[in-house]
């Protein structure tokens, strides 16, 4: 990579290359970059800057080629932003704002487009989710789960159910429970 980072993402394009966004630096700086790894030709190059500068965030690839990055911690304090990057025209557009500030949080697809972003750390430990609808741009609050929960999983199944497994929260400490949206 152009810098050394930690606490980045990194999202597969449907074109084979390697998005790499955000994180922190050897000096602890909160990053806004983001760069792009060609495995064809080892090569990596930069794509500008995300809006906001973020680590402990999420990124998804959509069905429209396009990735979703939310939340996470900025220079000053939790995130509810998000932004998309579009790898035909190369450049970064927010889009809106998530209803809760989150960071150690799950973004899931589901079969229908939509991202499913659920727990991790805000206001305390989130049990509540939210749906990003990639076609209006627009977030919705859903149902919440039964535990506010950070450093947990969530993994799609074949049902189209999403599962969310254990996690931690300071009062009740590691979860080995699972709930299914």
């Amino acid at each position: 990579m152009t810098s050394a980072q930690e606490y980045h993402t990194a999202s597969v394009l449907s074109n084979g290359k390697v998005l790499v966004t955000g994180g922190q630096n050897a000096n602890s700086a909160i990053l806004s970059s983001a760069e792009l790894h060609d495995p064809s030709t080892s090569t990596w190059t930069t794509t500008g800057s995300m809006t906001t500068a973020r680590e402990y965030h999420t990124a998804s690839l959509l069905s429209n080629g396009k990735v979703l990055v939310a939340g996470g911690s900025g220079t000053i304090s939790y995130l509810n932003s998000a932004e998309l990057y579009d790898p035909l025209t190369n450049t970064w557009t927010t889009t809106g704002y998530m209803i809760n500030t989150r960071y150690y949080h799950t973004a899931s697809i589901l079969s229908t487009g939509k991202v499913l972003v659920a727990g991790g750390v805000g206001s305390g430990f989130l049990k509540n989710t939210e749906l990003y609808d990639p076609l209006t741009s627009t977030w919705t609050a859903t149902s919440n789960m039964n535990n506010g929960r950070e450093y947990h999983t969530a993994s799609v199944l074949s049902t189209g159910k999403i599962l969310v497994t254990g996690g931690f929260d300071n009062n009740i400490g590691i979860f080995n429970s699972a709930e299914l949206y």
